[in-house]
């Protein structure tokens, strides 16, 4: 809510005007009373709903189809300059066939230039192509010839870099649900690639590419292993990032990339603790949460988003405000069910919003429609975590039947896996089975004393149940 408010606080008037016309006219009234009460009046959402007359879920509909108005007329205001030379490449037989050799060369020597700037190496391909044959009398011949296949060649690598950034956030998935340490092994080989295959060129663009990769690796898997002392510093890099998309900022790639750039700056400030950093991405990352998991698979790994959220929300102490933020941001949302570690993850985040919020049956129905959807044999790890939380469930649903049918079903796949390899659900089972024990005795101080142990492991992998919360509150729920 705070992007868009700011958005339309910083339109012009003439803008604000135009878009006020242009929604009335499309008898669009909730739209413009909408866009008029946040652009001239100081209402909470709350004040807005009342005088619109309606719930939440229209509210934030008619949010995002405002949101989406004001976006479409900004873009329609806007030069796009890759678009205009694109179109320029696409015309150059029309020089060539029209005008003499000498405005031809000139002209295409322009556009060269521009296309040089805004880093665009396949249409330079065409541009070098066409100076090669029209100085095929020339010397300047084979120098075009050149340039020709460097960028042929540079063409190829960034296919390669956006197809390396591909894959290593889909072996990044698989690598968070198996825990497998030839996939991490993996990761570091596909990290070493695109930073060989970077060196080899002065591009902002694969600069960029690289930025999104390295940033992410550093912070998620390898962690404080990794020496810092011997690379750039994160910070250094996302501020060479940003001035790139700012100076950029036409570019419909680095436009959409922003959104990435502000979950790395979000990621970065958590990671180290600087919370009060963090918060000045929040709301941006946050109001956009949809579109992140729907469109950024290709760039990032988005639901890393959805973990940092719950452990915002614990931190903050207002967990249970989740369930009902959920309805308004995800109201849309289809999730991927071909993109198994994303779809697990956002599954998992619902199925925690509904627990926190004491909404325990609904919470087991998210997490049984999925083990129904998916088969999760290839990450037996990931299933053990999804299980043990609907436990947690079945426990204080007080549905024992249930509770006790998972729970073995936990303990033979626990003795499958090696009781060494799976400490933490071990314990976690351990405090539920104590929880739902007619033994009476002692039962608070025991699950406190197991509660602290778990507090000592830390979150490396998909472990939803280390974003359970263990405090007072959750030891006398299950006593």
């Amino acid at each position: 809510m705070a992007k868009l408010k700011n958005i339309i606080k910083q339109l012009s008037d003439s803008d604000y005007t135009s878009i006020h016309e242009s929604l009335i006219e499309n008898s669009a009234e909730k739209s413009a009373y909408l866009l008029k009460a946040m652009r001239e009046r100081s209402l909470s959402d709350n004040k807005i709903m009342d005088e619109l007359g309606v719930n939440t879920n229209a509210y934030y509909t008619l949010r995002s189809r405002l949101n989406q108005k004001i976006e479409e007329y900004l873009l329609q205001q806007m030069e796009n300059p890759r678009t205009d030379l694109i179109k320029k490449v696409a015309n150059i037989n029309e020089v060539i066939f029209t005008k003499k050799r000498a405005i031809a060369i000139a002209t295409l020597k322009k556009i060269e230039k521009e296309l040089l700037d805004y880093d665009l190496p396949s249409e330079l391909t065409t541009i070098y192509k066409t100076l090669r044959k029209l100085h095929i009398n020339t010397p300047d011949h084979f120098t075009y010839s050149q340039s020709y296949n460097k960028h042929v060649a540079y063409t190829l690598a960034v296919d390669k870099a956006e197809e390396l950034l591909c894959q290593y956030f889909k072996k990044y998935g698989d690598y968070t649900m198996s825990r497998d340490e030839t996939t991490q092994l993996e990761l570091s080989l596909l990290t070493d690639e695109m930073n060989n295959l970077c060196s080899l060129y002065e591009s902002h663009r694969l600069y960029i590419y690289q930025s999104c990769l390295n940033i992410f690796h550093r912070l998620f898997v390898e962690g404080e292993s990794y020496d810092n002392n011997t690379h750039e510093p994160i910070e250094d890099i996302l501020d060479k990032m940003q001035e790139i998309l700012s100076n950029y900022y036409l570019d419909s790639i680095y436009h959409h990339l922003q959104l990435v750039y502000e979950l790395l700056r979000l990621e970065y400030y958590n990671h180290y603790k600087v919370y009060r950093k963090a918060e000045d991405f929040y709301e941006e990352v946050n109001d956009a949460v949809d579109t992140l998991l729907t469109n950024y698979s290709l760039h990032t790994y988005p639901t890393q988003y959805l973990i940092s959220k719950i452990e915002r929300a614990r931190r903050m102490g207002n967990e249970e405000t989740l369930y009902e933020e959920n309805k308004m941001l995800f109201h849309d949302y289809e999730g991927d069910l071909d993109d198994v570690p994303k779809y697990v993850t956002y599954i998992m985040y619902r199925a925690l919003s509904c627990y926190y919020a004491g909404e325990y049956n609904e919470s087991a129905r998210w997490i049984n429609n999925l083990l129904n959807e998916l088969s999760l044999k290839k990450y037996p790890y990931a299933q053990l975590e999804v299980k043990a939380v609907l436990a947690l469930q079945y426990c204080l649903m007080n549905d024992y039947d249930l509770f006790n049918q998972l729970t073995n079903s936990i303990q033979r796949q626990i003795r499958l896996l090696g009781k060494d390899n799976c400490d933490s659900i071990v314990i976690f089972t351990k405090i539920l089975k104590i929880s739902v024990s007619d033994v009476k005795r002692d039962k608070y101080n025991k699950i406190r004393a197991l509660a602290e142990r778990f507090a000592r492991f830390d979150m490396k992998h998909f472990a939803p149940t280390m974003l359970i919360k263990m405090d007072e509150s959750f030891i006398n729920k299950l006593c």
